[in-house]
């Protein structure tokens, strides 16, 4: 019996009556509980926090997976996405039917950003160019916008509908933690049971 002979060695240091008769003791089924107990309290306690964790750095990554494509689409096409003034000969024959932006250097069409991402196989998915969003691990959206966020104006990446416990980790992990300075501003301070509108981190 390989749990006896377990129990065996782990307490041959203790006075515990471990005996070699068949079936368990009520001592052994007591550490067994015990031991079962105590990884399943720590699972339902810890999920939650893990869970959380993973979709934070997620959204991390999302912010450098879509800074890295909006930088590839300007070195390929020299516009950014969305903004690009000549994505239809660009984007000839992708599949999508998309719309040029005015070429000034300013992402105000934040429905075409993801598109022209898209179909140019940057990103991965299908975007209508006119009302479909990019989704983040919280299922809020997702813009690559140009905006103005606490006296900082330019290019980001946006996102909507974070905890301000969500947005102060991502704050914390690509710039300074702060919600008013920095590359990463957010419409509110990060202060426990708030939502935080906007995040938007520059690039």
């Amino acid at each position: 019996m390989k749990i006896k002979k377990a129990l065996k060695k782990l307490f041959k240091h203790f006075s515990l009556p471990i005996t070699d008769e068949k079936g368990f003791t009520l001592i052994e089924m007591g550490i067994v509980l015990a031991i079962v107990g105590i990884i399943i309290g720590g699972a339902i306690l810890k999920g939650p926090e893990l869970i959380a964790n993973a979709k934070n750095k997620n959204l991390v990554k999302q912010y450098q997976a879509l800074t890295a494509s909006a930088y590839g689409y300007q070195e390929k096409y020299d516009f950014f996405p969305g903004d690009d003034s000549a994505a239809t000969t660009h984007l000839a024959g992708t599949g999508y039917t998309v719309v040029n932006g005015n070429g000034n250097g300013q992402i105000l069409e934040y429905f075409a950003a993801p598109q022209h991402l898209a179909a140019a196989g940057f990103i991965t998915g299908t975007y209508n160019g006119t009302s479909e969003y990019i989704k983040h691990s919280y299922g809020g959206n997702v813009l690559i916008y140009y905006q103005t966020l606490q006296g900082k104006t330019g290019n980001l990446i946006r996102f909507d509908g974070l905890s301000a416990e969500n947005a102060a980790y991502v704050d914390r992990a690509i710039d300074d933690g702060v919600y008013n300075t920095g590359s990463c501003r957010a419409s509110a301070d990060y202060t426990a049971g708030t939502i935080i509108t906007n995040l938007g981190c520059f690039f």
